[in-house]
């Protein structure tokens, strides 16, 4: 089962290593990673780039705002559940793998904190 992570984020040079660290140290390995970035005008895409073998999908240009991010993001995801993870948040180790275990073949949405 493919999960489709989507990051959205605008100037979060501070946080968003320890975002994307939360993601590639879960213990499942079948992760799409989606980065969508407003055109930062921080340091944001340099923190980013060294980590680019990590993502699937690199999106840096203006947009809309957050809704905007998003809708770009599930654009370009092909995963069978997409996740929305905000740049200054992170996944707790063995997120993805409780998710996993905790939906059935009719759940089509599911939502956690």
């Amino acid at each position: 089962m493919l999960i489709s992570i989507i990051i959205p984020v605008y100037n979060g040079e501070k946080t968003i290593k320890s975002t994307i660290e939360s993601v590639i140290n879960q213990n499942y390995a079948d992760i799409e990673l989606i980065l969508v970035d407003g055109n930062s005008n921080d340091k944001t895409m340099n923190v980013v780039l060294d980590f680019r073998s990590y993502f699937d999908v690199i999106i840096s240009e203006s947009d809309g705002g957050y809704a905007d991010a998003f809708n770009k993001g599930i654009k370009a995801a092909k995963g069978d559940y997409i996740m929305m993870l905000a740049a200054d948040d992170w996944l707790l180790p063995s997120a993805i793998e409780k998710f996993k275990n905790s939906i059935n073949q009719d759940t089509e949405v599911w939502c956690g904190s």
